[in-house]
C-alpha cells in the first residue's frame, strides 16, 4: 500500500498528459455513477407522474448549491492540496485536508438550519405550483441530512488530491449502486413514493461516508496523515481554500440560478410540462457531460501540482491536452444523443402518465447534443484557474457563460425570434459556446504571464 502511495504522488508529479488520463478515467466512471443514479432517480420518480417529475426539477437548483458547498470545500482543499505536494510541503498539506474536514462539519450545521426554514417559501417563489407538495417531500429529508453530502465531497476530494482514484471512485460506486437497488424499494414497494427516493439518496451516501471514513481514519493508509491531532488552526489556509470553495460554490449558485430563470421561461412558454420535459433531457445532457467533468476534476489536481512546482510547461500541456481530449469525447457523445434520441426520451416516458413526454424529450436531446460539444473549452480552463487557487476567475468565467450569455440567448430565440422552446434549447448552447471561448482566452493568457513570471524568477536565482 506505501508503494501505491508513493506511485500515486509520482504520477501527478510527472507527465501531466498520462496524469490527466490516470486521474479522469475512474473520475468519469465516478461520475457516471453518480449521475446514474441521479438518473434512476429520476426515471423511477417519473412513473409517479409529470408533477412529481418537475418536483425533482423545481429542488434541483437549491440541492446543486447545497451539496455545491461540499463540491467547493472539496475543490478548495485539493486545490491547495495538490499545490503544497507540488512544491514538497507535506506537513502544510496534511494541515490543509484537516481544515477542510473542519469547514465541511461547520458549513454543513449551518446550512441544514437556513435551508429547513427558508424551503417552502424559495418553490412558491419559483413557481412549483401542483408539484410543490411532492418538492417538500423530497427537499425536508435530503436538506435535513446535509451534512452527508457536503462530508462525502470533501472525503471524496482529499483521496483525489493525492492521486488516490482507485478508493475515491470505489466509495462512489457504493453510493450509487446501493441507491440504484433501494430506490424503487422505497419508493413503490414500501409505498413511500417520492420521500423514498429522498431516503435512499441520503442512505446510500451515509455508507460512503462511513466506508470513507474507516479508510481515513480505521486504516489510517492515506499518503496524507489526518489524525485530528495534527490539526492547527491556521487562517492563511482557510482563506487559501475560500479562495477556491467561495468562487466554486458560487459557481453551484450561478448554475442554480440559470436553471431557475430557464425553467421560468420554460413556464411561461409551455407550462410546468416543460419543465418535466428539460428535466428528462438535462439528465441524458448530463451523462454525455460525465467524461468532461471526469477529466476537468483530475487538471484541478494537474494544475495544482504544476503550479505548485512552479512548472509552467505543465500547466500549458495539461490545459490544451485536456480540452483535445474531451472535444474528441464530446463530438462522439452528441452524436449519439442525435441518433438515439427517441430511444432515450422512452426512459421517461414508461407509463401512461408521462407517455405524451416522449417526442417532446427527443427533441431536446436533439438540440441539446450541441451543448456537450459546446462544453470542453471553457470547462477546462475553469478547472485550470481553480486548481492555481484563482477560483474568482473560474467563477467570473461561469458567470458570463451561465447567467449571462445562455439566458439571454435562450430569452432572445424563444421569445424574441419567436422559437419557442427550441429556442431556449438552442439559445443555451450558443450562449455556452460563446462563454466558453472567453474563458479559453483569458486561461491561455494566465498561462502565458506564468510562463514569464517563472522565467524571471530563474534568473534572479541564477544572477
Amino acid at each position: 500500500m506505501f508503494e501505491e502511495r508513493n506511485d500515486n504522488i509520482e504520477m501527478i508529479t510527472g507527465d501531466p498528459k498520462r496524469a490527466i488520463r490516470k486521474l479522469s478515467v475512474p473520475m468519469i466512471l465516478s461520475m457516471f455513477l453518480i449521475t446514474l443514479y441521479n438518473l434512476a432517480d429520476s426515471i423511477w420518480v417519473a412513473g409517479l407522474g409529470p408533477d412529481a417529475l418537475a418536483a425533482i426539477g423545481f429542488i434541483a437548483p437549491m440541492y446543486m448549491i447545497l451539496v455545491g458547498l461540499g463540491n467547493g470545500i472539496g475543490a478548495g482543499a485539493n486545490s491547495l492540496i495538490a499545490r503544497h505536494i507540488g512544491a514538497e510541503n507535506y506537513k502544510q498539506a496534511n494541515n490543509a485536508g484537516l481544515h477542510g474536514i473542519f469547514l465541511s462539519i461547520v458549513v454543513s450545521v449551518i446550512f441544514t438550519i437556513i435551508i429547513l426554514i427558508a424551503i417552502t417559501p424559495i418553490l412558491k417563489l419559483m413557481g412549483a405550483g401542483n408539484s410543490i407538495e411532492y418538492a417538500e417531500d423530497y427537499a425536508y429529508i435530503v436538506f435535513g441530512f446535509l451534512f452527508v453530502f457536503v462530508f462525502s465531497s470533501v472525503l471524496s476530494a482529499i483521496f483525489r488530491s493525492e492521486g488516490d482514484m482507485r478508493r475515491a471512485t470505489i466509495a462512489i460506486a457504493i453510493t450509487s449502486i446501493i441507491n440504484i437497488i433501494i430506490d424503487p424499494i422505497f419508493i413503490y414497494y414500501f409505498g413511500l413514493g417520492i420521500a423514498g427516493a429522498a431516503w435512499a439518496t441520503v442512505i446510500s451516501g451515509a455508507i460512503s461516508v462511513i466506508v470513507m471514513s474507516y479508510w481515513i481514519w480505521g486504516k489510517k493508509d492515506l499518503f496524507l496523515d489526518l489524525n485530528p491531532k495534527g490539526f492547527k488552526f491556521d487562517s492563511k489556509i482557510l482563506i487559501d481554500i475560500f479562495q477556491v470553495a467561495i468562487p466554486s460554490t458560487l459557481e453551484n449558485v450561478i448554475f442554480s440560478a440559470f436553471t431557475i430563470l430557464i425553467n421560468s421561461m420554460l413556464v411561461i412558454a409551455a407550462g410546468t410540462t416543460a419543465v418535466a420535459v428539460y428535466t428528462a433531457s438535462i439528465r441524458i445532457t448530463q451523462v454525455a457531460i460525465l467524461p468532461l467533468i471526469g477529466i476537468g476534476t483530475a487538471v484541478i489536481t494537474v494544475a495544482g501540482v504544476a503550479y505548485g512546482a512552479r512548472n509552467p510547461e505543465n500547466l500549458k500541456i495539461g490545459h490544451s491536452y485536456s480540452i483535445k481530449l474531451g472535444l474528441a469525447i464530446s463530438i462522439i457523445l452528441g452524436a449519439i444523443m442525435v441518433i438515439f434520441s427517441n430511444q432515450f426520451a422512452t426512459i421517461f416516458s414508461y407509463t401512461s402518465a408521462s407517455a405524451s413526454l416522449s417526442g417532446e424529450i427527443a427533441t431536446a436531446l436533439s438540440v441539446l447534443s450541441f451543448f456537450v460539444i459546446a462544453v470542453p473549452h471553457g470547462m477546462m480552463s475553469s478547472m485550470v484557474f481553480q486548481g492555481v487557487g484563482k477560483g474568482t476567475n473560474s467563477l467570473i468565467i461561469t458567470l458570463f457563460r451561465s447567467l449571462i450569455f445562455e439566458c439571454v440567448f435562450a430569452y432572445l430565440f424563444c421569445f424574441t425570434f419567436g422559437w419557442g422552446l427550441v429556442g431556449i434549447y438552442a439559445g443555451v448552447v450558443f450562449g455556452c459556446f460563446l462563454g466558453g471561448t472567453v474563458g479559453y482566452v483569458w486561461a491561455k493568457w494566465f498561462i502565458k504571464k506564468f510562463k514569464e513570471e517563472c522565467e524571471n524568477e530563474y534568473e534572479t536565482v541564477d544572477s
